[in-house]
């Protein structure tokens, strides 16, 4: 049991390593939303309302988000640095969805934290936790109990579990 409960936490996203399965970081990032407000000053743009950004085949849904950007622009298009979700956040790839209250997907890192109610599906498999962490570049996905929980807004360091469940594959009763 404990060492099941070691292997539980970590899962891979969208199939592994290899070059045909990881996420395309470089994509174009496509946006929709209710309203933006552009705070050139402060690089920034406050996406609010259905906000749905897509970048390659994942699509992260959020009821706000801040999408941070340098100075520099290429193309005619600033560069994106992150993105800051908060509100019923869902990320979904091919076969995985992972929702939490909060997100921060850093595209110079390739990485998604998701704090908050944790859950994240792929498969019949099902694991709830307090902070996922995905690594786009090596399909990697850690969940762990820690971080924000409760109502919302609300930040806690309870060191709580990660909890969850795996599918059995279905066997022949006559061997």
């Amino acid at each position: 049991m404990i060492a099941l409960a070691a292997l539980f936490p970590v899962f891979l996203w969208a199939g592994g390593t290899t070059a045909q399965n990881r996420h395309d970081s470089t994509a174009p990032i496509n946006f929709g939303a209710d309203h933006i407000e552009l705070q050139d000053k402060a690089n920034r743009a406050i996406l609010t309302g259905n906000v749905s950004v897509r970048q390659a085949e994942m699509t992260l849904n959020s009821a706000r988000m801040t999408v941070a950007y340098t100075g520099q622009v290429v193309d005619g298009s600033p560069q994106v640095s992150r993105l800051d979700a908060a509100g019923n956040v869902t990320v979904t790839r091919p076969d995985q969805t992972a929702r939490s209250q909060y997100a921060v997907y850093d595209l110079n890192k390739r990485i998604i934290t998701m704090l908050g109610g944790v859950t994240l599906l792929q498969g019949g498999n099902t694991v709830n936790g307090g902070r996922l962490t995905i690594n786009l570049d090596t399909g990697r996905a850690v969940i762990d109990g820690s971080a924000v929980g409760g109502a919302p807004g609300t930040v806690t360091n309870s060191g709580g579990r990660v909890t969850g469940t795996f599918s059995v594959p279905k066997r022949n009763q006559s061997q």
